[in-house]
């Protein structure tokens, strides 16, 4: 029986690895397909028209971000989901997909500068689901004081191998230190010494130099 059994697990184990190719092949297609995509949130709703919708988003990267982008840098725009039918509701995200990939990192780079908008990449919902559960393991390492941030898919965790003190460090001082520390304050006060004898000296002579002048006069 086991005989009979062989080549049929051998066969599955085959078909297994060739969807697995597949599948990877699949996610490798979509991650490029959504590679230069955004998605923007907060955008007001009321346009009409798709050319409506390019002007608002071009007048606001311009206005907000100092970034000019031209029709031709625009592969696809539009909202995602269903029309909301109440004027109240929050507006749809709306999904661009620009032609190169420096202008979605120009973007992404002043991102921060959006008042009532943000941005964020273009996930599959697989992906989503993914960093969605990552969260719990970045906060940990976070507190941890590690370097941590999840990269599409992965959490990517860096140890902070210089732990912050809060507290002052007293400054230390060194044998040497403190032997030449005596030095230059010797230094000092022989410098100082010098200056008041020769003042003196100084002095001495111009009071010589007077009590001449007036026994000559006499």
């Amino acid at each position: 029986m086991d005989e009979k059994l062989k080549p049929i697990l051998e066969e599955n184990q085959i078909l297994k690895q060739k969807v697995d190719k597949l599948e990877k092949k699949v996610e490798l297609l979509e991650r490029e397909k959504k590679s230069n995509n955004i998605i923007i949130h907060g955008l007001p709703e009321g346009e009409q028209t798709t050319l409506d919708l390019i002007k608002l988003i071009k007048n606001c990267f311009l206005d907000e971000l100092g970034i000019a982008i031209e029709n031709y840098e625009i592969n696809k725009i539009f909202r995602i989901g269903s029309k909301n039918k109440n004027k109240n509701e929050k507006p749809r995200p709306t999904l661009l997909s620009l032609v190169t990939g420096w202008k979605k990192m120009e973007i992404m780079k002043n991102k921060k500068k959006l008042k009532d908008l943000y941005i964020t990449e273009d996930y599959s919902k697989e992906t989503l689901e993914i960093r969605k559960s990552l969260q719990p393991k970045l906060i940990e390492e976070r507190q941890k004081g590690n370097l941590a941030y999840i990269k599409y898919d992965k959490l990517i965790v860096k140890e902070n191998s210089r732990p912050i003190d809060k507290r002052k460090r007293e400054k230390s001082t060194s044998p040497q230190a403190e032997l030449i520390q005596p030095r230059k304050q010797q230094t000092l006060n022989m410098s100082k010494s010098n200056r008041i004898n020769a003042f003196d000296v100084m002095r001495g002579r111009s009071h010589s130099l007077s009590t001449t002048s007036v026994t000559t006069k006499q």
